[in-house]
């Protein structure tokens, strides 16, 4: 079983003595059962601080894997993690230490950029609205050759207590040429969640890795509207629930992509 920590390095609200600005780590495991706090001046918060703050945290065990939420604070947990030989895993879900900061009264809203469009040479030739039973998401797509699959145990639907009979949302986007260049372009984007904002135009908004925004897809269509309105309230009765899945064509043959998607947190 993996040790794996949740850690934050971030400006603190707390001075010192002489007025300094302080900058606090904190880290926790899931449960927090375990919670260690340190802090140091400004002129302090480098790699070699939290290297030995680490050593400190894992007398008795260091992690396997550090995750981290804040765009801010990975460069340096980065650097002290690679010192000890440990992985550092950027990911928005750090449920326990998001709530103890909220507790201390802490930010936790990450900055986040106005969405990008995806670049043109990666976009496929349609997409779609689709949904599929809870119950056959993981059998139908763990049991096919697909390139890039990404079905986190967490978000598997009997984890999250779904009916078999649930339908979970989801966006199917044919790629033609660009299929696989697309899914692995996602790859690397890490994908979060699909989510609609209603505008002029609407949108679907793809939320991925710690910050990054992207534009899916724009339409003014008044069915297609109504379509991602559906979809927005099918998320809600999924629990968060949805998936992308990019395929060459509507033949159902073959597969280039998948993704198992939830909110944020």
């Amino acid at each position: 079983m993996s040790l794996v920590w949740q850690a934050d390095f971030y400006r603190s609200p707390l001075r010192d003595a002489a007025g300094q600005v302080l900058w606090e780590l904190l880290i926790c495991d899931a449960t927090r059962k375990f919670e260690y706090v340190a802090t140091c001046p400004q002129s302090q918060a480098n790699s070699n601080w939290l290297t030995e703050q680490f050593h400190i945290a894992g007398a008795e065990k260091l992690p396997d894997i550090i995750q981290v939420f804040r765009p801010q604070s990975l460069g340096l947990i980065t650097a002290a993690g690679n010192n000890l030989s440990i992985k550092v895993a950027p990911t928005r879900r750090t449920l326990a230490l998001k709530q103890w900061l909220q507790e201390k009264q802490y930010p936790i809203a990450v900055d986040k950029p106005p969405p990008a469009p995806l670049p043109e040479n990666l976009w496929g030739e349609q997409w779609r609205f689709a949904t599929i039973p809870a119950g056959d998401i993981v059998d139908e797509f763990t049991e096919r050759p697909i390139p890039v699959l990404q079905i986190p145990e967490f978000l598997k639907p009997i984890n999250l207590g779904l009916a078999s009979t649930v339908p979970v949302p989801g966006v199917v986007i044919y790629g033609g040429r660009q299929s696989m260049r697309l899914a692995r372009w996602l790859q690397e984007a890490n994908p979060v969640s699909l989510n609609y904002i209603a505008g002029a135009p609407d949108g679907l908004i793809l939320e991925a890795a710690l910050a990054d925004r992207w534009i899916l897809a724009t339409f003014e269509d008044e069915e297609v509207a109504a379509a991602a309105k559906v979809y927005a309230q099918r998320k809600q009765v999924s629990k968060g629930l949805h998936f992308l899945l990019v395929q060459p064509d509507d033949s159902g043959m073959t597969y280039s992509g998948f993704w198992l998607l939830g909110g944020e947190e």
